[in-house]
């Protein structure tokens, strides 16, 4: 493979001296582009998934970065973009995920666009399958390894939270002897993933002091006790390098999450909490937990959309959110999709109302919400929920 500085899927992003990968997807096939490529003057063409995981990995073989493997059912991205500002605030020279690009394409695209000069690298890995996180770790070998949390996200097809909690776990399993393991004793699956290492492992709790200062930093920007959560674990990753805290606590000031994270906006009066890039029941329930702890000068308003990947179980686990939204605070609920009007019925209490779809649940907002009141969005990302805002 020639020298190159960087890659790409698309042939309108390719400058100079860049690598462009040709894979066939749902629509259009990248092959169909390679002229353009070349046109533009790509330094080579990378054809398709297994030639582009061979790159990358032989790329990685020649960083003398740090690779950071970050994975988790709930939580990675942020703590994925914790570790990044961290070791930043170190005073280290960084490269990270863009967004939650942590598939198979995303994480080999990811170290082809890693700066030969950046000390860290720091990699999200996401599975819906089993022996994704194995065929991913085989490409970026990290040095070292964060777990955020074990849910039940994409639980159809582990079958488990233990069987969720292995394939996390590999991350952690195929660990050099000499790297690091960092884990939150708070999780679902401490211990089997603490047996799971090939390496030193670091426990955290985010109730210890340092947690306590990090929420305190964090509470005006990102609120919750997941991402206190995040947080620890950043910390303590970033500290392995030499980060102090003090660093860490710093770089929270003007901290912001990428996407539809968390986002809040006012309209007329109306307090917005835009959380619609992703939902599995952990996220779902953290997320009500948190907004339900928010101050508000009227009533609180939940508008919660269906959780896709969750098998036999998916009644189950819309159920149990919904039984946890009526637990809260909260002045209304609106349940948006066919799992979460299913889920209705099956939870005691004031029943949520039911709108049909996103479009439907705007109208009903429209007619509902008033000055001082706050609303949450929270959905898988399929579901655009996000178009309440539109």
């Amino acid at each position: 493979m020639p020298a190159f500085s960087g890659a790409t899927l698309d042939s309108r992003k390719v400058k100079p001296g860049m690598l462009f990968v040709a894979v066939k997807g749902e629509r259009l096939d990248g092959h169909d582009f390679i002229p353009q490529a070349r046109a533009a003057g790509a330094a080579g063409i990378v054809d398709g998934r297994e030639e582009l995981a061979r790159v990358a990995a032989e790329y990685r073989r020649t960083l003398k970065a740090k690779v950071i493997g970050i994975t988790g059912s709930a939580g990675k991205t942020t703590t994925k973009e914790l570790v990044a500002a961290f070791l930043r605030a170190g005073g280290f020279r960084v490269h990270a995920t863009e967004g939650n690009f942590n598939n198979d394409l995303g994480l080999p695209l990811t170290i082809l666009n890693c700066p030969p000069d950046a000390e860290f690298l720091v990699v999200e890995m996401g599975t819906n399958h089993p022996g994704e996180i194995a065929y991913l770790v085989d490409i970026a070998r990290p040095d070292a390894g964060v777990i955020s949390s074990i849910g039940t996200a994409h639980i159809e097809f582990f079958k488990t939270q233990d069987g969720i909690a292995d394939e996390k776990g590999t991350l952690f399993a195929r660990l050099p002897p000499d790297g690091f393991a960092v884990v939150g004793v708070n999780n679902d699956r401490y211990e089997r993933l603490r047996a799971m290492s090939a390496a030193r492992v670091v426990a955290v709790d985010p109730s210890d002091e340092v947690g306590a200062r990090l929420a305190s930093a964090l509470a005006p920007r990102l609120p919750g006790a997941h991402n206190v959560s995040n947080a620890r674990l950043a910390a303590a990753c970033a500290g392995e390098f030499g980060v102090p805290l003090d660093r860490c606590v710093a770089a929270l000031e003007d901290f912001a999450l990428p996407g539809d994270r968390w986002r809040v906006t006012e309209r007329d009066g109306v307090t917005y909490v835009n959380d619609c890039y992703n939902a599995n029941p952990t996220s779902m329930i953290a997320a009500l937990e948190t907004f339900a702890a928010m101050p508000c000068a009227g009533r609180r308003v939940a508008v919660l959309g269906d959780m896709f990947e969750l098998g036999a179980q998916s009644g189950e686990l819309h159920a149990r959110v919904l039984a946890r939204a009526a637990e809260l605070p909260l002045d209304a609920v609106f349940a948006v999709g066919e799992a979460m009007a299913a889920a209705c019925a099956a939870v005691a209490g004031r029943p949520p109302c039911r709108v049909a779809d996103a479009a439907a649940a705007k109208a009903e907002l429209a007619a509902f919400v008033r000055a001082g009141d706050a609303v949450l969005l929270k959905a898988s990302h399929g579901m655009h929920l996000e178009a309440v805002l539109a």
